[in-house]
């Protein structure tokens, strides 16, 4: 079988060499690479023709409309049986090919995906956004792997789809976030033959720090009121999950400062109230356990999370970071959800296109 491998670029020359890199060290051979350029500032031309040599690699430059429609770009141009997209920030294994090959000439079908890991190089925060994205105390085991909390959708950092079933959907919709996960859910509903293949995994570098992870998460949860609308009925429960947690956290903070108002008024009274200083102490000491009560199921679950991530990744300091990934993770993509529930649900308008539209690669 004939692979094309899309790649869609944006201000990553250094990512699209490593990821070069290892398309050049794949057992199987015989692919074409095509990099569609998506309005870049810094652009990778004079990194992917250092590897004209050694891959068949052609380069598009264009301007900018998102990833979704790039990745259509290159598809237009592509002359593979089957189309590979993937991110520009991952790596792939040098038998990742060879395991898509094996798969499917074992069990065909019309689009497939795989999950993602750590590279032991990473950084820490690179790691502890991976755990966060992945483990399932944060509902990251929907994302795919072998243990899901829903019916497995292709994520478009390591999707493969055959060209007549591309080009039968049309390729992916032009949305700026969430075309992904649409362009899976279409496949569903065409009765495509979609399938999880464990072994095609692939190295995933993410997001570089918290600030850019939280934008990622934030659009992901507004893209699934978007996808809802679009697609009446694929709303699960455990969708909701982050948002509920946002809102207890909420809830929880809210508690923690009428725990502290209450402590700091008791105290005030207990030392300078005269003849109320014992009932001033009394509030005090109920503000104290309030303020614990609102404390304690968070550092329940933060420690949770801490250990349950030092074992998978044998660091204390990524456990430790992980943390605050976990919490990013689930109130970013919380507050994304509750955003866009309530401007559309709502108040009835109309799907966000430009949210954060120029820092979506970022």
């Amino acid at each position: 079988m004939n692979y094309s491998i899309i790649i869609p670029v944006y201000n990553r020359p250094d990512e699209v060499d490593e990821l070069l890199t290892s398309l050049e060290g794949q057992t199987l051979k015989g692919f074409e690479v095509i990099i569609v350029e998506d309005g870049s500032a810094k652009d990778c031309k004079a990194v992917v023709e250092r590897h004209a040599d050694r891959l068949v690699c052609r380069y598009y430059a264009k301007a900018n409309s998102g990833p979704g429609p790039s990745r259509n770009y290159g598809a237009d141009r592509a002359v593979g049986q089957c189309f590979i997209v993937l991110d520009s920030d991952v790596v792939l294994p040098p038998g990742y090919l060879e395991a898509v090959d094996r798969a499917l000439r074992e069990e065909p079908c019309d689009a497939f995906g795989g999950p993602d890991r750590a590279h032991p190089d990473f950084t820490v925060t690179q790691k502890a956004i991976n755990y966060a994205m992945t483990a399932f105390l944060t509902t990251g085991g929907i994302r795919g792997g072998r243990r899901q909390m829903e019916k497995f959708h292709p994520r478009s950092f390591n999707m493969g789809v055959m060209a007549d079933t591309w080009k039968k959907l049309g390729g992916f919709a032009p949305m700026r976030f969430g075309e992904d996960i649409d362009f899976s859910m279409r496949l569903m509903e065409s009765g495509a033959r979609v399938r999880l293949i464990p072994d095609a995994w692939v190295w995933h570098k993410r997001r570089t720090d918290f600030r850019k992870f939280f934008r990622q998460v934030h659009n992901s949860g507004m893209a699934r009121i978007h996808l809802t609308k679009r697609h009446p009925g694929s709303l699960k429960a455990v969708h909701t999950l982050p948002a509920l947690f946002t809102l207890g956290v909420g809830m929880l903070a809210l508690m923690f400062l009428v725990g502290l108002v209450l402590t700091f008024i008791g105290l005030y009274a207990g030392f300078f109230g005269g003849t109320g200083c014992n009932m001033g102490l009394i509030v005090a000491f109920i503000g104290g356990g309030v303020m614990a009560l609102a404390l304690l199921p968070l550092l329940l679950y933060a420690t949770a999370l801490m250990i349950d991530s030092a074992v998978q990744n044998r660091s204390l300091k990524v456990g430790l970071m992980s943390v605050p990934a976990s919490f990013i993770q689930l109130t970013g993509y919380g507050t994304g959800f509750l955003r866009a529930w309530w401007s559309r649900c709502v108040r009835g308008e109309k799907e966000e296109k430009e949210a954060f539209k120029k820092n979506f690669y970022a």
